[in-house]
């Protein structure tokens, strides 16, 4: 043995140990200090998407081009117990803006919440012409004894106010009046940022599978407010026929692939259960 064992008799193969331990810590922490920009790098790609570049806004790429649209979806938190004088200030007011040719705007659908947020009333207008033509209208409203009556006694029965400007996607149907009686449900998604293309890529198939019975009735993404918002709309003749017409979509071959690659790519979900107001073009 050597003179090194012959130091320790009671354990004459500690020291061998020792340094053959002291060697491998060396080596692994060599090893981890080489290695550690590619293990952070494989460690975060865990968490953190890859978005391929873009030349092109996603409004260029997503948007109809046949003609400008330009939406605007508002959501009123309405102070309980005004809720019906809500109602009736609206049924009196809007309609007279939706007819009148003067103003470049369309009232689309104006509907209490059912399920969801409740006391809640949404309102979704269209302006052909786009931006110009929203500035035109407001501009004119502004001139609008009516309507500045209106938003003062409005502003007396809400709890708070939001809204957002939205394109529709080039692949969803127009939003057209349509008889009733329905119900409505607005799906909305805050997507991850980067991920719109890849959203609407998968949507422009998954619609083929949700317009056998014209449950689809429009489909937005946000241009100003809450960005990366998606909204889709549709149109169900009770709460069975919508669980009905759901659970066909997945009889439909892709329906499944379509759900799994845009699951990841959604932050935060909301659905809203909507009953048309009485004067609502979207009955």
């Amino acid at each position: 043995l050597c003179g090194m064992c012959w130091t320790n008799r009671s354990d004459p193969w500690g020291p061998h140990l020792q340094l053959k331990r002291s060697a491998v810590n060396i080596l692994v922490s060599l090893s981890a200090s080489n290695n550690r920009n590619g293990e952070d790098s494989w460690f975060k790609s865990l968490f953190v998407r890859k978005v391929d570049p873009r030349k092109d806004a996603h409004s260029q790429l997503l948007a109809k081009k046949e003609d400008t649209n330009l939406y605007k979806i508002q959501f009123h938190n309405v102070k309980p117990e005004c809720l019906d004088a809500y109602n009736s200030l609206c049924e009196e007011v809007l309609p007279s803006i939706n007819t009148d040719a003067h103003y470049p705007c369309e009232l689309i659908g104006t509907w209490n919440t059912w399920y969801g947020e409740q006391d809640q009333a949404v309102h979704l207008w269209r302006y052909r012409g786009g931006y110009p033509a929203l500035t035109e209208a407001m501009n004119k409203l502004m001139q609008n004894k009516l309507f500045l009556e209106y938003r003062n006694e409005r502003g007396k029965m809400l709890l708070s106010r939001r809204n957002q400007l939205l394109l529709e996607f080039s692949f969803w149907n127009e939003p057209t009046p349509r008889p009733g009686p329905n119900i409505y449900e607005l799906r909305s998604y805050q997507l991850r940022p980067g991920t719109m293309i890849e959203w609407g890529n998968y949507w422009a198939r998954a619609i083929e599978f949700r317009q056998q019975n014209s449950e689809a009735v429009g489909g937005f993404f946000s241009q100003i407010g809450s960005l990366y918002m998606v909204h889709h709309l549709w149109a169900y003749k009770d709460l069975q026929s919508r669980e009905e017409t759901r659970n066909a979509a997945w009889r439909h071959d892709g329906w499944d692939e379509v759900v799994y690659y845009t699951v990841p790519l959604i932050q935060h979900m909301e659905s809203r259960i909507m009953i048309p107001m009485k004067t609502s073009p979207l009955k």
